[in-house]
């Protein structure tokens, strides 16, 4: 039985569960990572959420403010055990629903091309590519992202 909480960056599994994001990173960012690691500060996220399976954490993400209408998806992550069981997918989606509750209208991110699973996850979740943002502007590792959450910003785009 899969259990999302939603929860801040205080949570004790939200905190393991990073720990384990960011070896797996490591490994395959390679000499990339320093770089990534300080953009992926959670002291301050106030919007995370923590899925569990049978009541042990399976995985993670969280939402932080990009801009007044935009929030930027950060932290996913799923143990490998987990992997291929759709907890990802109900990860993002809690995310976004969250995010349109606190009435942003898009979701960006930013991933690596050395993770496919995370591409494919959000092309299949409705996410497009766009032009590199912010800190990743000029980073040929990261591929940027984006979806349209709210249903009035949808109307209008069609």
């Amino acid at each position: 039985m899969v259990r999302i909480l939603r929860t801040n960056s205080d949570n004790i599994s939200f905190r393991g569960l990073v720990a384990l994001l960011d070896a797996d990173l490591a490994q395959r960012d390679g000499d990339d990572h320093p770089f990534y690691a300080q953009y992926n500060k959670i002291d301050k996220i106030k919007h995370a959420v923590v899925a569990y399976v049978n009541e042990k954490p399976a995985g993670c993400g969280a939402i932080k403010e990009y801009e007044k209408d935009t929030a930027e998806v950060k932290r996913m992550f799923v143990c490998a055990d987990h992997r291929r069981k759709g907890i990802a997918r109900r990860i993002l989606s809690e995310l976004e629903q969250w995010a349109e509750e606190l009435h942003y209208s898009c979701c960006i991110l930013e991933t690596g091309k050395k993770q496919p699973e995370a591409i494919a996850l959000y092309q299949n979740s409705g996410y497009t590519l766009i032009p590199n943002y912010g800190q990743y502007a000029n980073i040929d590792n990261s591929i940027c992202m984006k979806k349209v959450i709210t249903t009035r910003q949808k109307r209008r785009i069609v």
